[in-house]
């Protein structure tokens, strides 16, 4: 029920959040200094923040399942380390495309153009 809740709200949020910047613009996005270029500086922020957070909460899902099958029989502690381990890399490796992403949109970024308002 939680999730449901979150979930909701964050998106009630987010509708609201984009509907209001363009109810409230003037003239558009020149009028506020709001351009192609801040949508990439957001996007490379907001990118690699939820994949770090994804990352983090499946290494903790992989890590909490293989704890629990060691717990449960011990003498399986070889079968699932390795898989464990591969896991985690495959999981890391996703955080790591999504650094690279970022760092890509945010290499595209004038940062002249935010200075100077559009």
């Amino acid at each position: 029920m939680l999730k449901k809740k979150t979930f909701a709200f964050l998106g009630t949020f987010a509708v609201i959040g984009l509907w209001s910047a363009t109810a409230f613009a003037a003239d558009g996005a020149s009028a506020n200094g709001f351009s192609m270029f801040a949508w990439f500086a957001m996007s490379a922020g907001f990118g690699i923040g939820i994949a770090a957070f994804g990352g983090a909460y499946g290494q903790g899902q992989a890590a909490s399942a293989a704890l629990e099958g060691i717990a449960r029989n011990p003498n399986a502690s070889d079968e699932i380390f390795t898989p464990l381990i591969l896991a985690l890399a495959l999981i890391e490796s996703l955080v790591i495309y999504a650094l690279l992403i970022a760092f890509l949109l945010w290499l595209k970024i004038d940062v002249t153009a935010l200075a100077l308002g559009g």
